[in-house]
């Protein structure tokens, strides 16, 4: 029998520390039998209520005159009775971004993050997504094994975020240090996004000096006339909300298919393609578990549940994607699945993330066509943090295989 997870000092589940890494489905269930939504200690000495709902996420999302994602509404916040060191609040403090706006802000900010992201090219996108991908494969396949965590699935966004931003090369390990640093929500958060905005201020000021083809010059060159403020926080949005979960996403469509024999069978045999397993994944495991964070502008209710005023309200989209109120015999070709968000804040990136997950799974599997999961646990070890759902490592073997197997020409750069 599984021991349930421990309740906070004042009896809610805990959603973070080891416990709810270990156990999430298990604090879920917690939180379901407090109704479609309950109270749940997010960091220490901070509560928030979170939705368990799949009918009732909807609704609230949808929600705009009840709803606000302005976290200015928090009342602990503005009251000081949030740690100052809170790890989460460098993913839930307000910043002049689309991800915290409402109205007509929103629609500004959002039709600059449009613009901006519809102008990366799909097919530009799938050759740096393979040549990126490449180039990591070829680092490890002479060893006969890997961490498709540490070694891939981590790597493959980061490079191509960086390339999309028009990141200097000596940047971007700095900036994936950061970026994992602040969305772990951990004693690091506060550092990491101090140094993650100190980075893109140092690429706007470059790119604002020497514009090319990338997301930071399109943002600087809007319309919109966002002020460097505003840019450095749209980016510092698509960044933090876009690297952790694509790696995420590609770690758990890759266990999949080399977790589950039927799975893997449809693959070989040409009846499964890689995006519909990836939209299992999506179902299965949501890559942001925890997050959507809104504030009722007053005291309501949500599907019978009391929502006081200036309360965080987030979205498990973990855990209202595993509903059990959802139809048993649902398809997981359908795209209802809450692992984008819904409603004006939905993802502005799907295309985006879904090309680099699907082509770099595509490559890997084709390259390392043998590999075997080492560990065959089919609930790998998660990374700490309320907010995402990622596996610590994800280690593999397969035979040994020479590096001239990928030339030289087909590498990010030329080099392995």
């Amino acid at each position: 029998m599984t021991t349930p997870p421990p309740l906070s000092t004042s009896g809610c589940p805990m959603l973070h520390g080891a416990a709810f890494a270990a156990q999430p489905n298990a604090v879920y269930e917690q939180l379901r039998a407090q109704g479609p939504a309950g109270w749940a200690e997010i960091a220490p000495r901070v509560h928030a209520l979170v939705v368990t709902s799949h009918r009732a996420a909807v609704t609230l999302v949808n929600d705009t005159n009840t709803y606000s994602k302005d976290s200015r509404l928090w009342t602990d916040l503005a009251n000081g009775h949030v740690p100052r060191d809170s790890p989460v609040l460098g993913m839930m403090a307000w910043r002049p971004s689309v991800l915290y706006t409402d109205g007509d802000e929103h629609a500004r900010l959002r039709w600059a993050m449009d613009d901006c992201i519809n102008r990366i090219s799909p097919h530009w996108l799938r050759d740096i997504t393979r040549r990126n991908a490449l180039t990591l494969i070829a680092r490890v396949i002479a060893h006969g094994q890997a961490d498709l965590m540490a070694d891939f699935a981590d790597m493959v966004p980061m490079l191509d975020f960086a390339d999309i931003l028009g990141c200097p090369p000596d940047m971007t390990d700095q900036m994936v240090r950061a970026c994992q640093d602040l969305i772990s929500a951990g004693p690091e958060a506060a550092k990491g996004a101090a140094d993650f905005a100190g980075l893109l201020y140092k690429l706007i000021q470059l790119r604002r000096a020497q514009p090319r083809q990338d997301l930071t010059s399109w943002m600087i060159n809007h319309a919109a006339a966002l002020s460097d403020d505003e840019i450095l926080n749209q980016l510092f949005c698509v960044t933090g909300a876009g690297l952790i979960p694509t790696a995420a996403a590609t770690a758990w469509t890759l266990h999949l298919l080399l977790r589950d024999d039927d799975y893997a069978g449809d693959l070989a045999a040409g009846t499964l393609t890689v995006r519909r397993a990836l939209e299992k994944a999506l179902w299965e495991r949501a890559p942001m578990a925890n997050f959507s964070v809104h504030y009722a502008r007053h005291d309501t209710y949500l599907h019978g549940v009391h929502v006081p005023g200036g309360v965080p309200v987030l979205i498990s989209h973990a855990a209202a994607n595993t509903d059990p109120a959802l139809p048993s015999g649902r398809s997981y070709d359908s795209q209802a699945h809450l692992a984008w968000s819904a409603g004006p804040h939905r993802c502005p990136a799907i295309s985006q993330a879904t090309t680099i997950v699907q082509t770099a799974v595509e490559i890997i599997l084709d390259q390392l066509w043998d590999m075997k999961l080492t560990d065959e646990n089919a609930e790998p070890l998660l990374r700490h943090g309320p907010f995402h759902q990622c596996p610590q490592t994800l280690p593999v073997t397969f035979r040994r295989k020479t590096a001239d197997r990928i030339p030289a020409t087909a590498l990010a750069g030329g080099i392995p």
